[in-house]
């Protein structure tokens, strides 16, 4: 279940996806709001890989000797998370924005 969300986390949450579409670069609360969303998205992708990998150390432990076998789920679910954990901003993006792209930084 999940939990109820403060009325200044909703307030503060971004309301425009984390994305320069549709942006008009004049309209800076609204470009600030995109960069705020990339940010943000990215701060969340580097935080779940934090958790995969306490969860990765977690299960080595106890696992022991046999952690190649059991924590392999684990393991690849880590390394495919750390390919896109880094927090690299908003700027490449930004500066290489083409319209239409559905590609990505």
């Amino acid at each position: 279940m999940p939990t109820p969300e403060s009325a200044a986390f909703l307030a503060k949450k971004p309301t425009v996806p984390p994305s320069f579409d549709g942006v008009d670069y004049e309209d800076t609360p609204r470009l600030k709001a995109a960069q705020d969303a990339i940010l943000r998205e990215q701060w969340v992708k580097c935080m779940m890989a934090r958790l995969v990998r306490e969860e990765l150390g977690k299960c080595y432990y106890r696992e022991g000797v046999g952690h190649l076998e059991k924590c392999g789920k684990l393991r690849e679910r880590y390394f495919a998370a750390l390919k896109e954990s880094q927090v690299k901003g908003y700027r490449f993006e930004q500066q290489n924005y083409l319209p239409g792209d559905q590609t990505g930084g």
